[in-house]
């Protein structure tokens, strides 16, 4: 791998890695491992998710969004952890940050419609909670759920043969995975000097999970912390969505590939009544998948970084941290 410092994130190309051309998919592979490897961020187009599913799903997103908080606050339920529906303003906060971040949104999980009666998995997930007010959302965030999972199942089939592993590795662990779209709301701020003064859009964190599939990423904010300490701003094409590594995956990997540090930082102060939205698909295994660190990723240089542990207690751990859990 080039040592090199990235001053955007790389843009690639999926078709590339799903084209059945070996040259094409092996370029693919190794332009994602040497990004991974280095500043843990892609930008990625031909993902499956069409102009015209995007559009339904902001128009949906931004309607629940308007709607007033106390009609929100009907799809909150503490007792879910945050796992799904609304979550409401401050409510989250970064690991390390007393103070909540100025955002809310809401959480879409597998549909359990999807899965057989048979799977165990189906017993641990609660059902999806849907508003009213705006039917539509059910429909465009589960199709929406659909094409990200599937894209994302293409990324993990390449970060596996990075790795040396058989190309389907990671196919039976992310199998009906607990995997959450989440449309963010990054709210207007009527009052800057009414918030506190740490208070940031999303303040630096490491996302949990395998990998993170981000629509959105075109307006103004979002940026990765490069490995030599500067911040460099994240943006997208209309046509691509961002991949990042996420802390499972590096666990898994000894910190092979990087899920590096990343925030939402605050407009200018003019544009703080402002709002923006984003919507991550946070990629999740099953709860009993292994994240012991692989044979292959450790050696002398590189001793094994983590305990061992499986998806489920690591994402119980994080929830405590992130304020959505009590210990």
């Amino acid at each position: 791998m080039s040592e090199i410092l990235f001053d955007e994130v790389p843009s690639l190309d999926l078709a590339d890695f799903t084209s059945g051309d070996e040259g094409r998919r092996a370029q693919f592979v190794q332009q994602l491992g040497d990004a991974y490897q280095n500043i843990g961020f892609i930008a990625l187009k031909n993902h499956g998710l069409s102009d015209d599913l995007t559009e339904r799903l902001y128009a949906a997103v931004k309607k629940f969004f308007a709607l007033p908080d106390d009609v929100k606050q009907k799809y909150e339920n503490p007792e879910l952890a945050g796992q799904r529906g609304y979550v409401g303003k401050g409510r989250e906060k970064a690991k390390g940050f007393n103070t909540g971040d100025l955002k809310e949104f809401y959480h879409v999980g597998q549909d359990l419609n999807g899965i057989p009666d048979s799977d165990p998995i189906k017993a641990e997930y609660p059902a999806n909670i849907w508003p009213s007010e705006v039917p539509e959302l059910e429909e465009v965030t589960l199709e929406a759920y659909r094409k990200l999972e599937a894209a994302g199942k293409q990324v993990l089939r390449a970060i596996a043969l990075h790795l040396g592993l058989e190309e389907n590795y990671f196919d039976e662990k992310v199998k009906y995975g607990n995997s959450i779209l989440r449309p963010i709301h990054y709210f207007p701020i009527e009052d800057p000097d009414k918030v506190p003064a740490d208070a940031v859009r999303a303040a630096e964190h490491g996302d949990i999970n395998l990998i993170t599939l981000l629509m959105g990423a075109s307006a103004d904010g979002l940026q990765v912390l490069r490995r030599d300490g500067q911040w460099i701003p994240i943006t997208a094409l209309p046509e691509q969505v961002i991949v990042n590594v996420g802390d499972m995956l590096a666990r898994l990997t000894n910190n092979k590939l990087k899920s590096t540090i990343h925030r939402v930082v605050n407009p200018p102060r003019e544009l703080m009544n402002t709002s923006r939205f984003s919507i991550p698909f946070f990629m999740h295994p099953r709860s009993e998948m292994d994240l012991t660190c692989l044979e292959s990723c450790i050696d002398e240089r590189n001793p094994k970084a983590y305990p061992d542990a499986t998806a489920g207690e690591y994402l119980n751990e994080r929830l405590v941290e992130l304020g959505l859990k009590k210990a």
